[in-house]
């Protein structure tokens, strides 16, 4: 692979996820490079994400409030909150699987995204949505299953990389709130890396002072990106 040869597209201006008064622009690599399985992990390195088989950065003309984040899995150490709420699921049993679609996972994930996300445009969600969201041929993509006496839970939509883990997407059941799943699912996926060896966990884009990227900063140390440089987050 030429590593120089790397063409990047502009995506056109959409209304932003995050802010709907703001318009948001992604920069993304070719995605029919047949060489993006191995773009993608020095992208990660750089602070992209993977979204099905896009990877791509916020390149907005007039915005640059999101910022890559990433937890150092050695140097992390979990706060009483955070405790308390590994203890409280000390009944889940966990395994880690193949991407693959079936209908008990499907399931899930519509009734999530319901709860989530009404009237959204994400709450009607089809098979094929499930498919070319989560997961693509080329990505290094597992399902981490967090099951109790049987019953699916949550899942964590994880890519597997060289120097560490890229926590793509969790969704669980809503019924189960009281258990902090979303934050249990990071807590596992720094476990899992640690086995493993990895250095990172990838939390994708956090952006300051917005409701619902808070969560990301009670993970410390917490490394941000800045001008291309990875360094820990002062509090």
């Amino acid at each position: 692979m030429r590593s120089d040869v790397v063409r990047l597209f502009q995506t056109l201006p959409h209304t932003c996820g995050y802010y709907a008064e703001r318009t948001a622009q992604n920069l993304v690599i070719d995605p029919s490079s047949p060489h993006l399985d191995q773009l993608y992990e020095i992208a990660l390195s750089r602070g992209y994400r993977r979204a099905g088989g896009h990877v791509y950065i916020p390149r907005c003309l007039e915005c640059r409030a999101c910022i890559a984040c990433r937890i150092p899995v050695n140097d992390f150490i979990a706060d009483r909150s955070q405790r308390r709420c590994l203890k409280r699921n000390a009944d889940i049993d966990i395994t880690v699987s193949a991407a693959r679609y079936n209908d008990e996972r499907f399931d899930l994930y519509q009734r999530y995204l319901k709860w989530r996300h009404p009237d959204g445009g994400m709450d009607d969600a089809q098979p094929d949505d499930f498919s070319r969201f989560l997961y693509t041929h080329w990505s290094p993509t597992r399902f981490i299953e967090f099951r109790n006496q049987g019953r699916l839970l949550a899942i964590a939509v994880t890519d597997f990389c060289d120097s560490g883990l890229s926590a793509v997407y969790t969704f669980y059941d809503p019924d189960v709130c009281e258990r902090s799943l979303g934050t249990f699912a990071i807590l596992k996926q720094i476990e899992i890396a640690r086995q493993r060896g990895l250095a990172h966990v990838y939390l994708g884009f956090w952006i300051d002072g917005h409701p619902k990227m808070d969560y990301k900063m009670r993970f410390k140390p917490i490394e941000i990106l800045r001008n291309g440089v990875w360094a820990t987050r002062q509090a």
